[in-house]
């Protein structure tokens, strides 16, 4: 027997609403496909048009005690009426690779209307922006997403059409504790309720140059991390089977050339052995490639005179100052270097309730490749400060502050971390760590003191 639909509206069952306005949506036997979601919650998004006002005649007007109320014209032809004068549409975005969720929430109200589901196509969103632009004109439409596979692109194409958006960090998206139900629409109420009321945090948007650089950096970080993962899956695979390097130093001319020597006693292992072997000289290869591109990468970019002015620090080569320059971009939109250094997570967490104070080891928020490619400098300066053939090399040609600063950064580090290491007895990791926070300083003064070439047209 074919089961019959079951209408969870409570009017048509003969049950009383209590006063309520609106009615529960109707549940039926079968879910729906995106497309009919997407179709059925556009359609019952609600413009609130006004309605035409209808004439009458002088006799039944309003009293003349009571002034008349004049009628926008807008009003009369059936149209939308203007929005006061900076009024603001939040739209919080849901996107996912097909469909974005839309929710609207009006800065002159409480309330947050889900407009429905669109497409995941710019086009899709286009369409989105002028639709509300024509049914709310006068107001301003602000956008918001959390940052994910999606990338930039959207942000760029929202904001090339006179609109504003931002990408939202979403660890900084505060949530509730309690809340067990997750969907594309209440993420995207969530993001236009938090958005107008300021509660969410911003991620930095990259010119499309800048983004193309840090994709290459990015990509050789990739590369090392491989070669790094296949270096100590041969190494686990030779200690299982009692094959030891007596060398000091592993991964050297010397290692390889006994590793070219090992013969295991069956052919499947050796198989498995030079497969090993030919990933990590693979990866070794690929690297090669990278390192030959980035000197061409850097010299026809815009911010080769802050990553030169960067490189007059001792640690900081081409590539980790152009890592650095890339991760962080403008560091004119740091206004402290404390942010900065919050930024890249090199300041200790914290534990406070009333006069109880704790404090523990850094909280490894924001850019990690940044804060890696600091520490890793921090370690040169355990050594007394000296200029060296390569530092002054690099220093040619800059000007007189940035290598005053730099010599600066050498003695101040140098001193911290002798104090850190024999009177603070504090271990050489932690040490390292607490000279890349205050190398971060260095790097901010640095880089706000010279000036990035401008922007091609």
């Amino acid at each position: 027997m074919k089961p019959e639909a079951v209408s969870a509206l409570r009017s048509k069952r003969g049950l009383h609403l209590d006063g309520r306005d609106a009615e529960p949506q109707v549940v039926g036997l079968t879910p729906q496909t995106n497309n009919e979601r997407r179709a059925n919650t556009v359609k019952t998004y609600i413009l609130h048009p006004c309605p035409p006002v209808e004439m009458r005649s002088q006799s039944f007007a309003t009293p003349p005690s009571a002034p008349a109320t004049p009628t926008p014209a807008a009003a009369l032809l059936g149209r939308p009426a203007a929005s006061p004068p900076g009024h603001v549409l939040f739209l919080g975005l849901d996107v996912h690779n097909d469909t974005i969720a839309v929710s609207l929430a009006p800065s002159d109200s409480a309330e947050v209307r889900r407009y429905g589901i669109i497409g995941g196509t710019h086009d899709d969103v286009l369409k989105l922006l002028k639709k509300l632009q024509a049914a709310h004109p006068g107001s301003q439409l602000r956008c918001g997403y959390e940052a994910g596979p999606r990338g930039y692109p959207l942000c760029r194409f929202i904001r090339s059409h006179g609109h504003e958006c931002i990408l939202v960090s979403p660890s900084k998206v505060p949530r509730k504790p309690g809340d067990r139900v997750k969907t594309d629409r209440r993420d995207a109420d969530q993001l236009a309720r938090l958005y107008r009321a300021g509660e969410l945090t911003a991620i930095y948007v990259p010119d499309p140059q800048d983004e193309a650089v840090r994709d290459l950096i990015r990509a050789r970080y990739q590369v090392t991390t491989q070669q790094h993962r296949a270096r100590q899956q041969l190494k686990m695979f030779l200690l299982r089977h009692n094959i030891r390097y007596v060398g000091k130093t592993p991964w050297t001319p010397a290692h390889l050339r006994f590793l070219a020597r090992l013969k295991l006693p069956f052919a499947e292992q050796q198989f498995l052995f030079q497969e090993m072997v030919n990933v990590i000289q693979e990866a070794g290869q690929r690297l090669e490639h990278y390192e030959a591109q980035l000197p061409g990468v850097v010299a026809g970019w815009r911010w080769e005179p802050v990553v030169r002015a960067l490189m007059s620090l001792r640690g900081l080569a081409l590539l980790s100052a152009a890592t650095l320059v890339a991760e962080l971009g403008d560091l004119h939109r740091f206004p402290t270097a404390g942010q900065l250094m919050s930024y890249l997570g090199l300041v200790p967490s914290e534990d406070t309730t009333s006069d109880d104070r704790r404090q523990g080891g850094i909280t490894k928020m924001g850019n990690g490749i940044a804060r890696r490619a600091l520490i890793e400098a921090a370690w040169h300066y355990r050594q007394p400060p000296r200029v060296s053939r390569g530092v002054l090399a690099r220093q040619e040609g800059l000007p007189k502050p940035v290598i005053e600063a730099a010599w600066a950064a050498q003695t101040r580090l140098y001193h911290r971390y002798q104090h850190l290491v024999r009177q603070a007895h504090k271990k050489p990791t932690v040490a390292a760590a607490a000279l890349g926070r205050e190398l971060s300083g260095f790097v901010w003064a640095i880089g706000r003191m010279v000036q990035p070439y401008p922007p091609k047209s």
